[in-house]
């Protein structure tokens, strides 16, 4: 490592505005060395259409910076395209290319090399359509590191929730809540706010699955026989645990002012709150991998790519979620 810990940020879909984010926040100096793993001249470009004067300084891992880029210039490990980009049109030749950044970025983490890593929006679409099976940042950062199993958690200020399920069809969700998986992201939920986020004892709410977490049983068995009964053998091991909690009334200052995460059981049970609450200034931080990994909390707005009318208001709390991590880890 060097002597300023080093960051990597990779600028994800090529057409979308992954790469405008980038520049637009080079405008202002970073408080760390950071480096876009990207292609220069898709940068160098989209700066052009941008109508924005950055300075590209090429660097890689063998040669990296000791001390972070003055305003208006950005460092760039230099990552080939495989066709030219235009601007909010898709181009699944370009697939690998995405994935090479991450790969690049993870890499550099494992290594050593990088103390964290934040991601713009990719496109998983336009990935699978160029036949590679894809499901995401979180899934690919997993194989990677490998990583048995990872915890996705959206944050803005006030609020963490993690989720025990993420992208299941509402339908699957009972079944996917076993002991089992809500024992270890419970486990590892605790463990990353103590040791990421420098909590010394994380006191986390957990919402229950059914109306009323159940209502005693009888809107749903889910919360008696597996939620209620695995909380209190976490319990035993020392992870501050409340609930299970109706979801309806959790989401109050009555139990959030005094609560340092919420888990909730499915994706759109707890994220549409935090949404509410931070869109445009929520982070998305993936818990359980053996590096720091945070990223935007949006899409990549291929409609708005080459427009500079974009908010980088998510890459910066990404980006300050990613080193206040780092300083958390010493």
């Amino acid at each position: 490592m060097t002597t300023a810990p080093l960051f990597a940020v990779t600028p994800g879909e090529p057409a979308g505005i992954g790469p405008d984010l980038c520049l637009l926040l080079a405008r202002e100096a970073q408080p760390y060395p950071l480096i876009a793993i990207a292609s220069r001249d898709l940068l160098a470009k989209r700066a052009t259409q941008l109508g924005l004067a950055i300075e590209l300084i090429t660097v890689a891992p063998s040669a990296c910076p000791t001390h972070a880029a003055k305003a208006g210039s950005l460092y760039v490990w230099d990552t080939p395209l495989a066709a030219p980009v235009i601007a909010g049109q898709l181009n699944p030749a370009n697939a690998g290319y995405v994935l090479e950044t991450l790969s690049r970025a993870g890499q550099g983490c494992l290594d050593g090399h990088f103390a964290g890593m934040i991601t713009a929006p990719v496109h998983k679409g336009v990935i699978n359509q160029a036949g590679i099976p894809f499901s995401g940042h979180t899934e690919f950062l997993a194989d990677l590191t490998h990583s048995e199993q990872v915890v996705m958690m959206l944050a803005t200020h006030g609020l963490r929730v993690a989720l025990v399920t993420t992208h299941l069809p509402l339908k699957e969700v009972a079944a996917a809540i076993t002991a089992e998986r809500l024992t270890r992201v419970s486990r590892i939920l605790d463990h990353d706010l103590r040791t990421k986020f420098g909590i010394a004892r994380p006191r986390i709410l957990v919402c229950g699955l059914n109306p009323h977490a159940g209502e005693g049983g009888h809107l749903g068995r889910e919360e008696l026989e597996v939620i209620e009964p695995t909380l209190e053998r976490l319990r035993g091991e020392g992870i501050d645990l409340i609930g299970p909690l109706p979801a309806d009334t959790l989401f109050t200052p009555k139990h959030l002012d005094d609560c340092d995460a919420v888990l909730a059981m499915y994706h759109d049970q707890g994220l549409p709150v935090l949404k509410f609450k931070g869109f445009g200034a929520a982070v998305n931080i993936t818990l359980g991998l053996p590096i720091i990994r945070t990223s935007v909390d949006h899409g990549t707005a291929l409609d708005l790519a080459g427009s500079g009318r974009i908010d980088t208001g998510s890459l910066r709390v990404a980006l300050e979620t990613a080193y206040q991590m780092a300083a958390s880890q010493g």
